[in-house]
This record gives structure tokens, C-alpha cells and sequence, in this order.
């Protein structure tokens, strides 16, 4: 596959919240950083994302219909065999919302950053 077929088939993943779609577009060596989690191994994610769904749920309610994740304003640039995505991300019927980086080759997506959007308290 190409970089650009795993970067589809990864935010295909976060959009229908299919955990076997994300870890089958992600590279053995893939890093997940959450600011709030801190960074997280492909062998950690499933536990990470199951925490993640769960936390989602709590929120939205199980009655909720609708994309897990929606991307939007995606950008991407392609360099020495590294594509960059920059995108960014809400969950539907949250407030979670935020920007994600992401770098990902041949191997499939090597890392994702996010980051998040939030008020400051006065």
C-alpha cells in the first residue's frame, strides 16, 4: 500500500471507530501522542482506544447515531517519502474536538500528535 492508501484507511478508522482498521494502517513502529495520555505504542493503543470509546460514550450517550470522529480540513504534504497530514478532528455530539499531525511512509502511519481545542477557564 501507499502512504497516501494507509492514511485513508487510518481515518477511515477514527471515523467509524474500527480499532482493527487503525492498527491495520498503522507501522509496527507507530507512536501515538496524546497530550493527556502521553505517548502511546501500537501494543498499548487498543487498551488506549477502548479507554477512548468508553469515554465517548459516557458523554454522547450509547443512543447516539453517527460517525465516531469527523476529519475535516485536511492537508497534506509529501517529502523524501514521508507523507504529512495535518488535520483536524471532533467527536460528533462532544465537545472533544482538536488538531491532529500525522507522518506516515510506505510502512503504513508512523505517528499522530494530536492536539486539543479547549476554553481556558477564566
Amino acid at each position: 500500500m501507499s502512504a497516501a492508501d494507509h492514511l485513508g484507511a487510518y481515518a477511515e478508522g477514527w471515523s467509524n471507530g474500527a480499532l482493527d482498521t487503525i492498527l491495520g494502517a498503522v507501522s509496527d513502529s507507530f507512536v501515538f501522542d496524546d497530550p493527556n495520555a502521553g505517548k502511546i505504542a501500537k501494543a498499548d493503543f487498543s487498551q488506549y482506544f477502548s479507554g477512548m470509546v468508553d469515554l465517548v460514550a459516557s458523554i454522547r450517550g450509547s443512543a447516539f447515531e453517527g460517525p465516531f470522529m469527523a476529519l475535516t480540513e485536511v492537508v497534506t504534504k509529501e517529502e523524501n517519502g514521508v507523507l504529512t497530514a495535518s488535520c483536524w478532528w471532533a467527536v460528533p455530539g462532544t465537545d472533544l474536538q482538536g488538531s491532529g499531525l500525522i507522518k506516515v511512509t510506505k510502512d503504513g502511519v508512523v505517528s499522530e500528535r494530536l492536539a486539543y481545542y479547549a476554553k481556558l477557564s477564566d
